[in-house]
Order: C-alpha cells, then sequence, then structure tokens
C-alpha cells in the first residue's frame, strides 16, 4: 500500500503456512503510532466513569425529560448528576436488600428513559450483570414524514430464552412492556424473582405474578426499599463484567455478548483520543438525544462517552410521531442514528427538492456543486460555501435542532451518495462507523472533513489493532496490491466470550483475534472499506461461486431500488432476487411513461419488472460484473423487508434462511418461469 495516511504498520504480514491463509500487515490508528491512550487515573470500571463525572460535574444537567403539563409536553426538565448519584445509590440498596448479590443478574427491559439508566448504574455500582432485554423503536418512526421500519427487536420467546439462559434474577419493566415480559412465564419464573415497574402496576398485574411466586413493585415502592439501608459497593475489578448483551444473529438463537469493563473504559479513552486528534472533543456542554435502543451497544457505549464528560442527554418521549419535535426541543450537538433513518431524511430532502420551483431547485444544486467541489478539494466543511450555508442550507440545519456538530452514522453501511449529501447539507460533520457487540462497538470510524473517506469506515479508532486475512475461496487476498480480507481485530475493546457457549467463542476468538466474518478493503488513505461478508457465499449450479453481499451492494446503487435481496443456489444456473424499490423514483418514471397507477399496482407490472430489471443490469455491466452474476429475474415487493415477519435482524441484516422460506413459492415461481422459457 502507499500513501497511507492515517495508520501505520506495527507488525508485517504472514504468508500461508500449513493450510493457514495468509494474513496482511498489522496496522493501528495513527493517533496511537506511539501506543495505545494510557488508563485515565481512576478509571478502572463502568462506575467509575459515573462516579468521577459526579464529583467533577455534580450541578451539570445529566438525564432530560419532557415535562407533561395540562396534557401537553413542554420542556425538558433535568436531574443533575448528583441528583441522579442519590437515586442510583438508593435504587441499588433496594437491589441488595432483595437478596442479589455481587455477580447477579439484573435484567432491564423498556425504550430509553432515566429509569433506565439509575438501574443501569446501580447495576454497576454494586457489580451486577446488566442483562438488557431488547426493546423497539416503534413500529414506525416518522423522520421528516418518512417511515422507517424498525420493529420490535426480540419476540417473548427470545425474551424468555435470555432471562432463562443469563439467569436474570429481577428485571427493570417499563410500564407498557409488562403484558409482554408476562407472556415468558412460568417459565422465566425458574430464575426471576422480583419485577420492578418503571411507573405503576395494577392490581391485575400484581395478581398475575403472585401466581408465580413473584415479587412485584412500582418503582416508587421499589426505591422505598431502599431508604434507611447501606451496602458496601462492590469492589470492581477491571477483567470484572459489567453487562450481558445479547445479539440477534441471522440464525439461532441470541448469543451472550460478555463485556467488560476493561472493554467500556478502554473505548472511552480511545474515543477520547480521536475526537480531541481530530479537534472535535466531547465537552460538558454537548447534549446528546437518546432514542437508538440502550439495549444496543452502539448507544450504550455513545452515553458512557457522554457521562464521563459530564455532558447532557435528553430522552426522546417515546413517540415516533414526536421525535422530530423532541429534536427542535432538546436542541442536540452530536446525533447517532442508523443509516435506514439517514436514507430517509436523504429521500424526504431528494422529493422536496424536485417538488420546488425551478428557480428554488436550480440554487440548491448549484450551492450543492459548489461546496461539494471545495470541499473535495480539502476545504473544511464549514469553509467550503459559508454564503449556501446561510441562503440554502440552514434549513437542513434547524431541522435538527439547529446545533447538530457531528452526525454518526453506524450498525450498518451508509450508501456513499447519501454521505457525500448529508455532509454537504447538515452543516455538520457526518461520519460512518464500524463495529460489532463482540468489539464493543467503535472499531473503524472516518474522520471530519476527510471527503476521500466517503463509502469506508474510515481507520481504526486509536486503541485496537486490526488486519485483513485472506479468504481464499472467495478469491480475496490480503497481501494483494489491493489488500482485501476478513477484517479482524485484536485489543481491549475485545469481549470476553460467549456466555455459556465455550464452542461459538473458539470459533470467532483465534490467538487473540477476533474474526468479524466481514470482507474488507484497505483504501489508499488507510480507511477500511466494508465490501462483503465471508459466509453468505454460494455455489451455482455450473460450479461458480457467488458472494452475494458485494452483489447487493452494488445493486443498490440503482436509484429505483431500497433494498435487495439476492437468491441462487446449487441446483440453478442463474441469479434471481427481491427487490424493495424506490417509490419516488418508481413513481416518476411511471409518470414519463404515462403510466398512472397506484404503487403497489405498479410493482405487479411488467413494464416496471423490466425497467428495474434493466437499470439492474446497467449497473451491472458498469460495474463489469461476470455473466452469472446478472439478474435473471426479479419480484418487486412494495413492502420493506422488516422485523414483525422475522426477515431482518435488530441491527437490520437480512435473515437469509427466513426470507427463503417466507418468499419461497415466488422464487420457485420465477425459476420455473426461467426454465419454461
Amino acid at each position: 500500500m502507499e500513501s497511507e495516511k492515517f495508520i501505520v504498520e506495527v507488525e508485517p504480514a504472514i504468508q500461508a503456512k500449513d493450510g493457514k491463509p495468509s494474513m496482511g500487515p498489522v496496522y493501528r490508528s495513527v493517533y496511537a503510532k506511539d501506543g495505545f491512550p494510557p488508563p485515565i487515573d481512576g478509571l478502572n470500571s463502568c462506575w467509575d466513569i459515573f462516579r468521577l463525572a459526579v464529583e467533577k460535574y455534580p450541578d451539570n444537567k445529566m438525564l432530560g425529560t419532557r415535562e407533561f403539563v395540562d396534557g401537553k409536553h413542554g420542556k425538558y426538565v433535568w436531574l443533575t448528576y448528583k441528583q441522579v448519584y442519590e437515586k442510583v445509590i438508593q435504587l441499588g440498596n433496594a437491589i441488595r436488600a432483595c437478596g442479589v448479590e455481587p455477580g447477579g443478574r439484573c435484567g432491564i427491559y423498556g425504550a430509553n428513559c432515566t429509569e433506565w439508566i439509575i438501574s443501569m448504574e446501580a447495576c454497576n455500582a454494586h457489580g451486577l450483570y446488566c442483562v438488557p432485554l431488547y426493546d423497539t423503536l416503534g413500529k414506525y418512526l416518522i423522520f421528516f414524514h418518512l417511515m422507517i421500519l424498525l420493529n420490535v427487536l426480540y419476540s417473548a420467546g427470545a425474551i424468555e430464552f435470555i432471562i432463562c439462559h443469563a439467569e436474570v434474577k429481577i428485571a427493570f419493566v417499563e410500564v407498557k412492556k409488562i403484558p409482554e415480559l408476562l407472556k415468558t412465564f412460568p417459565k422465566a419464573a425458574e430464575h426471576l424473582k422480583t419485577i420492578v415497574s418503571f411507573g405503576q402496576v395494577t392490581p391485575e398485574q400484581r395478581e398475575e405474578f403472585k401466581k408465580f411466586g413473584l415479587a412485584v413493585f412500582s418503582w416508587d415502592e421499589f426505591l422505598s426499599l431502599g431508604e434507611n439501608k447501606t451496602y458496601d459497593l462492590a469492589v470492581k475489578d477491571k477483567d470484572d463484567i459489567c453487562t450481558i448483551m445479547y445479539t440477534s444473529g441471522t440464525t439461532g438463537d441470541p448469543k451472550g455478548v460478555l463485556i467488560s469493563n476493561k472493554n467500556i473504559v478502554t473505548l472511552t479513552a480511545g474515543v477520547r483520543r480521536l475526537l480531541e486528534c481530530a479537534n472535535e472533543a466531547l465537552t460538558s456542554s454537548d447534549v446528546y438525544l437518546s432514542f437508538l435502543p440502550l439495549a444496543h451497544i452502539f448507544d450504550r457505549v455513545i452515553e458512557e462517552c457522554f457521562i464521563y464528560h459530564g455532558a447532557s442527554i435528553g430522552f426522546w418521549r417515546g413517540d415516533v410521531k414526536l421525535l422530530i419535535e423532541d429534536i427542535g426541543e432538546l436542541k442536540p450537538t452530536i446525533f447517532c442514528a442508523v443509516p435506514r433513518v439517514l436514507d430517509r431524511i436523504y429521500t424526504g430532502l431528494q422529493q422536496k427538492i424536485s417538488s420546488g420551483s425551478y428557480f428554488k431547485s436550480k440554487l440548491f444544486n448549484l450551492a450543492y456543486s459548489y461546496k461539494l467541489h471545495n470541499m473535495k478539494g480539502g476545504s473544511k466543511h464549514e469553509e467550503a460555501s459559508i454564503l449556501s450555508d446561510k441562503l440554502v442550507f440552514t434549513k437542513v440545519k434547524q431541522s435538527l435542532g439547529g446545533r447538530v456538530r457531528i452526525i454518526l452514522s453506524g450498525a450498518a453501511p451508509l450508501a456513499p451518495h447519501v454521505e457525500s449529501f448529508l455532509k454537504v447539507v447538515a452543516c455538520c460533520h457526518v461520519l460512518q462507523g464500524y463495529g460489532l457487540t463482540e468489539t464493543c462497538a467503535g472499531s473503524f470510524v472516518s474522520l471530519p472533513n476527510q471527503m476521500s473517506m466517503v463509502g469506508t469506515v474510515g481507520p481504526p479508532v486509536p486503541n485496537l489493532d486490526a488486519r485483513l486475512e485472506s479468504v481464499p475461496e472467495m478469491n480475496y487476498d490480503a497481501l494483494s496490491s489491493t489488500p482485501r480480507g476478513e477484517i479482524c481485530i485484536k485489543g481491549d475493546t475485545l469481549f470476553l466470550g460467549y456466555h455459556k457457549r465455550e464452542d461459538l467463542t473458539k470459533e470467532v476468538l483465534i490467538d487473540g483475534w477476533f474474526h468479524t466474518g466481514d470482507i474488507g478493503e484497505w483504501q489508499a488513505d488507510g480507511s477500511m472499506k466494508v465490501i462483503d461478508r465471508k459466509k453468505n457465499i454460494f455455489k451455482l449450479s455450473q460450479g461458480e461461486y457467488v458472494a452475494v453481499e458485494n452483489l447487493e451492494n452494488i445493486y443498490k446503487l440503482v436509484p429505483a431500488v431500497d433494498e435487495i435481496w439476492v437468491y441462487g443456489n446449487s441446483f440453478e444456473s442463474c441469479l434471481v432476487a427481491i427487490v424493495i424499490p424506490n417509490k419516488h423514483t418508481v413513481e416518476n418514471w411511471a409518470n414519463s411513461i404515462s403510466l398512472s397507477e397506484d404503487f403497489n399496482t405498479l410493482c405487479a407490472n411488467p413494464k416496471t419488472k423490466e425497467y428495474v430489471l434493466g437499470e439492474l443490469n446497467r449497473i451491472g455491466k458498469d460495474k463489469k460484473l461476470k455473466g452469472f452474476e446478472f439478474l435473471k429475474a426479479v419480484f418487486l415487493e412494495p413492502l420493506p423487508f422488516d422485523m414483525d415477519r422475522d426477515l431482518l435482524t435488530p441491527t437490520f441484516k437480512k435473515k437469509r434462511p427466513q426470507l427463503l422460506k417466507y418468499y419461497q413459492k415466488l422464487i420457485d415461481d420465477m425459476y420455473k418461469s426461467l426454465n419454461n422459457k
């Protein structure tokens, strides 16, 4: 590799030997060229993150919730760090009074809220294992008046599995989740003995829980148990487990990822080093909107970083229709999102531009082109076109509260055209990160004002090492001039293993390296581009191997395609696909040929299928795909893949076996039609 700018080599490559594939050089962030960030004084555990913040920023606003007066939501009202600390101590004493000792498992089930964080910190205080039970962002997240499917992350069956597998003794539960929790009984009662509601408990619910021998409390009732009681806080070590975070795989039961204090403390130090070196350090004046699930590692570590800096965390109201209003009231400075949210922002803005007057559209496009050109030339976003920002792009900035300085996208790949667009119009840094629950979320992140990193996840964060391992069966060579291979990570952010699954741990942790299963490609500037998935490979009947995720990423570049699932098997010689069309693009095409039909009817129209297939083939030719990689038939599905039908994981990865089961008849019909031809 030449002209590496943001990484340094720390170990040489290893040639293939004794049946083991070759491995590329070991790289780390240029910000860690002289060593990883040293441990922060006094910071040995997640409890220390909070405790030190309380000591340093006792009167800072910590947790905010919209007040509700006269039937209306008003301004955010806040608990200070000192006030939260007092409630945490009281709650921790109540937990211990129920007989839960250090090392015990405490479940938390509900949307992000003040009670969630207080429960989590009480676990940290007493050395309990916090076990999040996945919550939902709601059936539809309306963002800029557009819908995004973010459905129930785990069914009652999966929650029952987690409670039993982790041996959860006590659970804190959002009021509206109590009926869902009741579905896990009687089996969950083998371990779960105490239920604490975030609010009230109805007499009927009390009776139901009592049938299974459980103690049940409202939030205030439980807090009162901690009055006039004092329990010593647990002595906590860096290597102690602080949370068992269950991940949803594409197959099988959820896996319990054992996250230690060291993992989160190390990441916190790394994030601090990274942002300081990029001149974007977090401060106590930063404000964060908490709406991505705390039960997911992405939001959990973000909020830990904010707490460490004494910053403020405001919670959304849990009503997806009011999220934009919450943003406007809170005015966050950092906004974290998943790509689906940002995709919808992009689509909404594009629709607004195209529906505006000729003059406004022309002005927008000129301003956009001019600023983008300057940013690609090396200008910082705030200097690239000050006039355009004031006259044209300020409305986009104001729609996010007017103070956002960083948008961070994670959990799935962000399309390059969406990333570039938002970098220009949002008047802030738009960064893309990569990581897994097993790596404590942040492993790679793109850097501010680096347009060359668009479409990548940036270089490694400055607290870990990374390398590529060749995957010969997929023709990925970590030692080639363009290094490609499985992304492997090593460092103190790596998990301790899978709870009660040593067999699965040994599959992915080899000689201290975590094998992510993702295929990456080093870029000239030292950033990483995720291009494929190791396991998503199959063979066609003529013997050709197909790396399906790479194909899907190429086909998703078509403007008419929102999502695509490509399918093939060893009994067929060609590929077919289920396509989720882009409604706006397809309707514009239909209007251009005077086709007046609703979207569902358009999807079933053979002319639309021909149009979409033609666009897919066009991009295939542009990207020089091989003949067997072209699609021969498509079905246009107007309804996006979702979790209600068990087609996606909570992090929006496709569940391929479930997709095949759901669309089996359509797949069979497409192949039957092709074979008849």
